[in-house]
């Protein structure tokens, strides 16, 4: 057999709060095992971890039995834990979940079942209670879910590489990858340097799907990302702490919520549009070869034909402000125009199959000596410790085998 000269056991790409918490996995589970990280930018947590709501999810919205539901709902405890544990900021704040209309009042109570279901604890809340929470919030009915809360994802990403003991290279773009099933696999970064490995974990969020294909893998859906943009609120005395409007479960968006951050200030988003490239942060930037190859996947068109009134509704509230203010009012009705200024916005990595379902579960995969994590939007922050040690049992497996 040839003998190869491994620069680790296992590498990861993707230095998001998933491939993070893999690493740190890996190293708990198995000692001794050598880690390393690739990360294309020049600091860990720069895209999906960074520039969400912050928000520590109970795991209420999702179907019981689900990764997302069983992670999520372990994943908050023990996020709160491990904030604990490092001395990061982090609250349990709770959540109110608001119908603003009679229509929404069956999806409610369906979701005070599906708490349950999940073993989250729900108080269901009439108007005046409503005002015990939120005194500017309006509503016919909500439930108030307690175990909800906030924390710095990015300080816990940065914590869990230090934790992880893994090597890391940031600004290591991956460019190529060779892989050889009786080998191993080497990566080819931007600047020349191949890292040779036993298994590859690709942790790569916005750019799964294409790191799946450069190792010959066929992930069976694409990455057709989504920008969420945001608001910070010129009077953040208005909200108290997180209210959510009731979901529609045809999609995996929660609709334009309100969030008093760690930092006091409050968010009031995201919405849910196409962006033009994977890290799409406003309409001005696009790459057509990302754009080409959404616009080439079969079910991002399944997608425009089924939705396209929701998704007209939410391209109307991107380019107005004022129509963008009328959603929050439904919530938040002392809201102006002028309340609203704008703040960073986010890119949803979301999956879709080739007949136009959009993922609702995160999705793992594996080929020979590899292990693909190919959704995991929201939430995925929230379930990331479980979710990495679920990465690390398939990655530690592989490496037995090799």
């Amino acid at each position: 057999m040839q003998k190869i000269a491994y620069d680790c056991d296992v590498l990861v790409i993707g230095g998001g709060i998933v491939g993070l918490s893999t690493a740190y996995a890996i190293t708990r589970a198995a000692p001794g095992t050598r880690v390393t990280v690739l990360e294309k930018e020049q600091g860990p947590a720069r895209h999906q971890t960074g520039r969400n709501s912050g928000v520590v999810h109970s795991g209420i919205y999702y179907r019981p039995g689900s990764l997302k539901a069983r992670y999520a709902v372990r994943g908050a405890a023990e996020m709160v834990k491990f904030c604990t544990e490092y001395g990061i900021d982090h609250a349990v704040t709770g959540k109110l979940i608001v119908a603003t209309e009679r229509a929404e009042l069956p999806r409610l109570h369906a979701l005070v079942q599906r708490g349950r279901e999940n073993g989250i604890p729900v108080r269901e809340l009439g108007p005046a209670q409503i005002a015990e929470y939120e005194p500017e919030v309006r509503g016919l009915a909500a439930i108030h879910v307690g175990t909800t809360g906030i924390c710095d994802f990015v300080a816990v990403a940065r914590q869990l590489a230090e934790s992880s003991g893994a090597e890391i290279h940031y600004g290591a773009d991956v460019l190529r990858i060779d892989r050889r099933p009786s080998l191993g696999v080497a990566v080819r970064t931007g600047d020349g340097t191949v890292v040779r490995a036993r298994v590859l974990v690709n942790c790569a969020g916005l750019h799964c799907d294409e790191v799946a294909r450069l190792t010959g893998d066929d992930p069976g859906m694409r990455i057709v990302p989504f920008r969420g943009e945001y608001y910070t609120l010129a009077r953040p005395e208005l909200v108290h702490g997180l209210v959510y409007p009731v979901p529609d479960p045809a999609f995996p968006f929660l609709g334009v919520h309100l969030t008093r951050g760690i930092d006091r200030s409050v968010h009031i988003g995201p919405n849910a549009v196409p962006a033009l490239a994977r890290e799409g942060y406003g309409w001005g930037t696009v790459r057509p070869r990302e754009l080409g190859a959404t616009l080439a996947w079969p079910g991002t068109w399944r997608i425009a034909r089924q939705h396209w009134r929701y998704g007209a509704g939410e391209l109307r509230r991107s380019v107005s402000k004022g129509a963008f203010t009328q959603a929050v009012r439904r919530l938040l009705p002392a809201v102006t125009e002028d309340d609203l200024r704008p703040a960073a916005a986010g890119v949803r990595a979301q999956a879709v199959l080739r007949d136009g379902t959009l993922v609702d579960d995160f999705l793992i995969r594996e080929g020979a000596r590899t292990v693909h994590v190919l959704n995991a939007p929201s939430p995925a922050a929230t379930a990331s410790l479980p979710i990495g040690r679920e990465v690390a049992r398939r990655a530690l497996a592989a490496l037995a085998d090799t």
